[in-house]
Formats: C-alpha cells, sequence, structure tokens
C-alpha cells in the first residue's frame, strides 16, 4: 500500500529511536491499511506522545492490556460498550489514543470524560499531525509566534484531515488553545 506519511519522513522527524514499528500480523478483525502502516511507517515517541511499548504484560494473565475493555475493568472504569474491543496505541498528552481494529479509525479517551471523541480518521492521519506536531515544536522553540504556529498546523493538518479540529474538545484543540495562551 501507498501512504502519503513515509518511514522516512517520520524517521527524519523523530530519529531512528524515536519510532517503534509494529510485526505486520493478520490478526483477525484488524484492517489490513493499519497493519501496514504500524509495520513498515510506525508509530513515533515523544514527550508528546508515547506510543504503547511494553512487550511484557503490566496486568498479570487476567488482563488483555491491548483491548480497552480489559484494561478499564481493571481500573475499575466504564469503558463504552462499542469500544471494548479497540486498541490502546497510547497518549496524547492526557488522552488515551485507540484504534478501532475494523475501521482504522482512531479515538481519544480524554481525561477525565466518559466517553471518546474520533480523533483521526486512520493511524496515517494521526502520525501525519504528529510529525506536523514536531515540526511546530522545534519552531516553537526558536522563538516563533504561537499564533502562526497554531494557524499553520490546523491549516496543514485540516488539510490532510479534518477531522482531528471537529470536536472542540479534541486534544488538538485543546492544546493548540494552550499554545495561543503561552501555556507552553
Amino acid at each position: 500500500m501507498k501512504f502519503t506519511v513515509t518511514p522516512q519522513r517520520l524517521t527524519g522527524a523523530y530519529g531512528l529511536n524515536g519510532v517503534t514499528y509494529f510485526p505486520h500480523s493478520r490478526i483477525a478483525g484488524l484492517d489490513a491499511r493499519s497493519a501496514d502502516f504500524l509495520s513498515t511507517v510506525g508509530l513515533p515517541t515523544s514527550e508528546v506522545f508515547s506510543s504503547r511499548m511494553d512487550v511484557e504484560d503490566p496486568y498479570g494473565p487476567d488482563v488483555d492490556a491491548i483491548t480497552l475493555g480489559s484494561r478499564f475493568d481493571h481500573y475499575g472504569l466504564q469503558c463504552p460498550l462499542e469500544s471494548r474491543s479497540w486498541w490502546s496505541l497510547g497518549f496524547l498528552f492526557t488522552s488515551l489514543l485507540a484504534l478501532d481494529p475494523k475501521s482504522g479509525k482512531v479515538y481519544a479517551f480524554p481525561e477525565g470524560a466518559v466517553d471518546c471523541i474520533e480523533l483521526h480518521r486512520d493511524i496515517e492521519s494521526l502520525v501525519f499531525a504528529l510529525i506536523e506536531l514536531r515540526k511546530l515544536e522545534n519552531d516553537h522553540e526558536d522563538d516563533a509566534d504561537p499564533e502562526e504556529l497554531a494557524a499553520r498546523f490546523r491549516e496543514v493538518v485540516e488539510a490532510f484531515d479534518p477531522t482531528p479540529f471537529e470536536n472542540e474538545d479534541s486534544q488538538w484543540n485543546l492544546s493548540l488553545e494552550e499554545l495561543e495562551q503561552g501555556i507552553w
């Protein structure tokens, strides 16, 4: 499959040590595009986005650490029925991100929220936004105008996938507001 986001773009932004590749597998129910992307392009890891990389099961034999339902049950949290089989991807700022393995869509569970928000149309869109975020972070360190950075980020990411900004409570909208207000 052809992707707009290439392994070279991802490693160029995060370095070789900042990218995790996942074994390609034909696990029942996992959409092929997500599987191909995760095995050939991968997921970045940084201070802002920490991908789920633990190989060992941190919860013990009775908890499936990958699926949300089992993890939420372990912590005594309510997990929406439709998302019980979704896979944990990691954390973006304070939101838990999950992949619906059937549709390939990425959802966010904001800290303290009862429900989830559709955050990206697919895993490639998430990684595209994370690469753009890395550029924003670098430019922010060079004292670029925060409002210009936020506007550029929104324009570029929205052209690729408008989903990240459709919900006013999405982690992307909240983070850009913080950037513009000088909280970063």
